[in-house]
């Protein structure tokens, strides 16, 4: 089983917050009622948040975006930090990172504008922890670096610990665990002379951890349990879930599953309340492993189907390659081999999945950065180019107007020289542009190319992986056939789940063929073209009508190729979901120089300045692909009357 991730550690920005200080809940509720709209109100706002948002976080998210839209009313910056800072801390809690990331960047900005060092080395290190907790360790890196520094020059004692805290989970990450172990022993030490209760606990539950990999069994069980008294006596439901799981995880590790089997009960009843997930899918797993050890198959199997079916449901991936490695063992155990192979091969082919997206895209972000780098180089020499000019510009207007009242001649020169100067620096600022627009196309080409190689990748896989396996399994019921001798009503279903069988095979053929079409990389764009439409038609949910001219033995680009392809298809699919049309007509034609494209549609049309609001997924896939060819795109619509799209290419 996988260890639960560390606790969230963040540096809370309020002076009236302090864990062994805060009123009772009612007692702030009712001083609300009579507040007045100021910074204080804001302040009670949070205050009464973060009473919520370890037991009921939808509660204490609704409160601070009231804080939020109050410090917005009344311009009070520091007001917003705060909301961010706490707000984000939920939205970590429920793994919403990408939100949590924005969010802690404009918090960063807001502190940077307001000049407050103090803010800003906080929401430096907070957004840090958010790197840290998606794999950016560089990104992550760089915000502790800057908010150290700052921190120093203060000498806070609290900030300190809690800064070694941080340090300590960052290390962990890296697999460093002896230099984490040493940051967490300080952090702690520091803690409990600052009575900071929350961040002790946190500070607790992640250096038991850092024993729990080094497998320092007693020491880790030792930091769990302290961690779990401090979560009932502060009454951090969250903190109490992540001891229960981390307690169980440790039984688990040292195969004494009787003792294990209550925590992962209790820690599944709280991640349910919480709404934690992958805490809810870890515990479940558990409890499939205490009853596979007591033998009891069946139960076992339905916990791990019902950590698959958590998988899905939240897109916990990384979880799912455990699960289905448990399904597998489980089979086995039963003597179901079948069964144990086919969750042992998904379990395989998504790993190799998961390595491949990450792979890509650590190498889409390394060419990105390349590009962009060399454009910015470029941009900054030719800036500097610009302000050279600009000087020798001005010395030039000095000498003329020292000289203007005998030297006419040399003022015209000087006309002249001016507005070489002018034409130049709009040639300059012409360039910068393009520079700037080659930097998005690259951005875009990347995308492009990254999603289409993953397309022929997950297609190759389908086609070469599942369909073998089908066709395999197919071929064993044959044969199995010839030999077993049945009765009419056996021999009838045995026909029937052949039947089944055939048409799985056929469906993923199809969605392997849409993925990459394999006649449009062996035949090219007009073969594959036409036999899309050909697809269409026999569907019977549309009548697509394709014409080709010059198209015969056309030699276009493989690239090129596969964007008007998708451009192609795009259209098409608007005309069936959301044109209602019966009828189309795709025309494709090349003149060698020019390739140009229309798809027509008798379909109810639209108003087409909806297009400029760019809210359509499907128009931006078109149009950027349009833009990535370097293409035009023209619409042509009214309610009622179809719509027409053409679309030119330079070759």
């Amino acid at each position: 089983m996988r260890k639960i991730a560390s606790l969230f550690i963040y540096l809370l920005l309020s002076s009236v917050i302090q864990a062994q200080t805060l009123m009772n809940r009612d007692s702030l509720l009712k001083i609300l009622h009579a507040a007045k709209e100021d910074t204080n109100s804001v302040l009670l706002y949070i205050n009464i948040g973060q009473q919520y948002e370890s037991n009921e976080p939808e509660k204490g998210k609704y409160y601070y975006r009231l804080a939020r839209d109050l410090s917005q009313k009344i311009n009070y910056p520091r007001g917003v930090i705060k909301y961010i800072v706490n707000y984000t801390f939920i939205l970590n809690m429920q793994g919403l990172y990408d939100s949590s990331i924005i969010l802690n960047q404009q918090s960063v900005e807001l502190s940077r504008q307001i000049k407050d060092s103090v803010y800003l080395a906080k929401t430096l290190f907070n957004t840090g922890t958010v790197y840290r907790a998606v794999g950016q360790y560089e990104k992550a890196v760089s915000c502790y670096e800057e908010g150290k520094k700052i921190f120093s020059k203060f000498g806070n004692a609290d900030i300190e610990a809690q800064t070694d805290d941080i340090l300590q989970l960052l290390y962990t990450d890296m697999k460093q665990y002896e230099k984490a172990k040493e940051y967490g022993e300080r952090a702690i030490i520091g803690l409990r002379r600052m009575n900071d209760l929350p961040s002790l606990g946190r500070a607790l539950n992640n250096l038991g951890l850092v024993n729990l990999y080094l497998k320092n069994f007693e020491k880790a069980s030792k930091l769990f349990n302290e961690a779990l008294d401090l979560s009932h006596q502060i009454e951090d439901k969250d903190l109490e879930q992540n001891q229960y799981l981390n307690l169980g995880t440790i039984f688990l590790e040292q195969g004494e599953f009787e003792k294990m089997k209550p925590y992962m009960d209790k820690a599944l009843v709280l991640a349910k309340e919480l709404e934690a997930h992958e805490i809810e899918l870890i515990g479940t797993k558990g409890l499939s492993d205490y009853y596979t050890y007591k033998k009891n198959y069946v139960l076992a199997e339905q916990y791990a189907k019902e950590a698959l079916s958590l998988s899905y449901r939240f897109d916990l991936k990384s979880q799912r390659v455990m699960v289905f490695t448990q399904l597998s063992n489980l089979a086995f155990v039963m003597q179901d081999i079948k069964t144990a192979k086919f969750y042992a091969t998904q379990s395989r082919l998504l790993g190799d999945s998961l390595l491949n997206e990450t792979i890509l895209k650590n190498t889409m972000e390394l060419e990105k950065k390349y590009e962009t780098e060399k454009k910015e180089t470029q941009i900054k020499q030719l800036e500097a180019d610009k302000k050279v000019q600009q000087l020798s510009i001005r010395q030039k207007k000095s000498l003329n107007y020292i000289l203007i009242g005998g030297a006419a001649t040399l003022l015209l020169i000087s006309l002249l020289s001016y507005r070489t100067y002018s034409q130049k620096q709009k040639i300059q600022q012409q360039r910068i542009n393009e520079l700037e627009t080659e930097k998005q196309l690259t951005a875009a080409e990347a995308v492009l190319k990254g999603e289409e190689q993953e397309r022929s990748r997950i297609a190759k896989d389908l086609h070469d992986g599942l369909g073998g396996m089908l066709s395999g399994i197919k071929y064993s019921f044959n044969n199995m056939k010839g030999n077993l001798i049945m009765t009419p009503e056996n021999n009838q279903a045995f026909e029937r789940s052949m039947d089944m069988l055939d048409s799985s095979i056929k469906e993923m053929r199809r969605v392997a063929h849409n993925m990459m079409p394999e006649a449009l990389v062996k035949f090219g764009l007009d073969t594959a073209l036409k036999d899309f439409c050909n697809d269409i038609n026999q569907s019977g949910a549309l009548q697509v009508n394709y014409q080709s001219l010059g198209m015969e033995n056309a030699s276009i680009e493989q690239t090129t190729s596969i964007t008007v392809y998708r451009i192609v298809q795009e259209l098409i699919n608007n005309s069936m979901k959301h044109a209602v049309a019966r009828n189309a007509i795709v025309q494709v034609s090349n003149t060698g120089k020019q390739l140009s494209v229309t798809v027509e549609d008798d379909g109810k049309g639209f108003d087409t300045a909806v297009l400029k609001k760019g809210t359509g997924i499907g128009w931006n896939n078109i149009q950027s692909r349009v833009d990535f060819l370097k293409g035009n795109l023209d619409v042509q619509s009214e309610n009622g009357k179809g719509t027409s799209v053409h679309i030119e290419f330079k070759l």
